[in-house]
């Protein structure tokens, strides 16, 4: 055995030797003699590991194999591309699973029925990758299972009709977070929560358990000062429904995707202006001011509702109830169209910072210009707190309501503002069985009026208060 052992080391020191061990083995050649044939042993390449099979995988492929590992509840991992021994462990789970022998690499048939069934599970839930507007978060989302959604700046929340299921998105700012840190506060907030899994790394954390009735899942990380969290609630009952979802969901969670742009979260407290559109309490506004507000108050008045929005063009209907004896604004001597106004006053009410904590409602003058997709943009843009106020033409009718709007230029956040025609402005209301005093598409008004508007007895301050 160890003549045989040593034989065997002799000869692959030799080969690794090159052509001198070579000629040291062979012995010299005799002239006239018939050289004996030399021996050669056959070399085996190293055997190629799973792991070095997967990198060998376009980039895409990878993608779509962790994705599909998330579907059949194999893979918790971030779905990256990059190759783990997670994932290997993860292809070896499937294929134990599915009666095979677990090598960690998948051929062509094991491949093929995976994709299928992460597919079909896919389209039974609506699944669908989305950039989240307010935030740049990419994530995926069962639109079948949560259909309602409502966003800002802070984040997003899609539901279920019946509010069974919910998917929360936020983010805030916090002075020098760490994973540790942000998930001690989220295991008391809300108050009540029971943790029964947790995991916490340098880069992200992840928490489990019960919130009053329902199930949770938490998955959280930050950048710099900024803090992101995907939140899934559901019924115990939807248990069986859901959970595959949930893992999908944190595989897909991708909270600072490269060259997403950099939004500025919403403001704790935010104003803007809105315009007395009734008698009894009815108030036309910006739509983003009054997005994701735990209260909405109208200065000097209280509490009021939002009870319909306009995404496609930023409007917002409010409603104090209770309220009699308003002065709504006279739609009825309202501009033609607002195509060809080229100037405008707007009658609004600027943040507090800027007037010494005071709400007198002032007038600021602004050209109008039309540009691409036919949007009236207004120059230059108002103070802080004038967005949803009313603007007024050169005759003193009232031309829509002007809106300011956040534009992100390499990163950083500017403002611009549109101006909502009044067709636009009164169809919203009429929609939304509001009787405004001789609005546009009211039969009875006028539109050859001569009547000049006064803005101001109209104009109120929205606040808006958010977490």
């Amino acid at each position: 055995m160890r003549s045989r052992l040593a034989a065997r080391l002799t000869l692959v020191a030799g080969m690794a030797c090159g052509t001198t061990a070579h000629a040291q083995l062979t012995a010299p050649s005799i002239a006239g003699a018939k050289p004996k044939p030399v021996a050669t042993v056959a070399i085996r390449p190293a055997l190629q590991t799973p792991i070095d099979t997967a990198n060998a995988m376009a980039q895409a492929d990878r993608l779509a194999l962790q994705s599909d590992l998330a579907w059949v509840g194999q893979y918790n991992g971030a779905i990256t591309g990059d190759v783990s021994s997670r994932m290997v462990a993860a292809i070896k789970e499937y294929q134990k699973a599915k009666g095979g022998k677990p090598t960690g690499v998948l051929n062509p048939q094991e491949r093929s029925g995976l994709a299928e069934t992460a597919r079909r599970r896919q389209e039974n839930v609506g699944w669908k990758m989305i950039t989240d507007a307010g935030t740049g978060v990419r994530l995926g989302i069962p639109s079948k299972l949560v259909p309602q959604q409502s966003s800002d700046a802070n984040g997003a929340k899609w539901s279920s009709p019946n509010g069974t299921i919910q998917v929360v998105l936020t983010r805030r700012r916090e002075a020098s977070p760490t994973t540790a840190a942000l998930a001690d506060r989220e295991k008391k907030d809300p108050p009540g929560r029971q943790v029964d899994y947790t995991v916490i790394k340098p880069d992200f954390f992840v928490l489990s358990g019960l919130q009053g009735l329902k199930k949770f899942y938490l998955r959280g990380t930050f950048k710099g000062d900024e803090v992101r969290i995907l939140t899934i609630l559901y019924d115990q009952a939807t248990e069986n429904t859901v959970e595959p979802v949930v893992i999908a969901m944190s595989s897909a969670f991708n909270p600072f995707p490269a060259g997403a742009p950099a939004v500025p979260p919403r403001k704790s407290v935010e104003y803007g202006t809105g315009i007395v559109v009734s008698e009894d309490g009815a108030i036309v506004t910006d739509r983003e001011i009054t997005d994701g507000c735990l209260a909405l108050t109208i200065g000097g008045l209280g509490n009021a509702d939002r009870i319909a929005e306009d995404k496609d063009h930023g409007l917002a209907l409010l409603r104090i109830y209770g309220a009699r004896g308003l002065k709504p604004l006279s739609l009825a001597a309202s501009a033609k169209t607002g195509v060809n106004i080229t100037g405008v006053d707007i009658t609004g009410i600027a943040d507090p910072q800027n007037q010494g904590g005071g709400q007198v409602a002032s007038s600021v003058r602004a050209s109008v210009t039309q540009v691409g997709g036919g949007d009236l943009a207004l120059s230059p843009t108002p103070a802080l707190g004038f967005s949803g106020a009313a603007a007024l033409d050169g005759d003193g009718k009232f031309a829509g309501i002007a809106l300011s709007k956040p534009v992100v230029v390499a990163g950083t956040a500017t403002a611009s503002a549109v101006l909502v025609p009044p067709e636009q402005v009164g169809e919203f209301l009429r929609i939304n069985g509001v009787s405004a005093s001789g609005a546009p598409n009211d039969a009875k008004a006028d539109l050859k009026t001569e009547i000049k508007i006064d803005a101001t007895a109209s104009t109120v301050r929205v606040i808006c208060v958010r977490k």
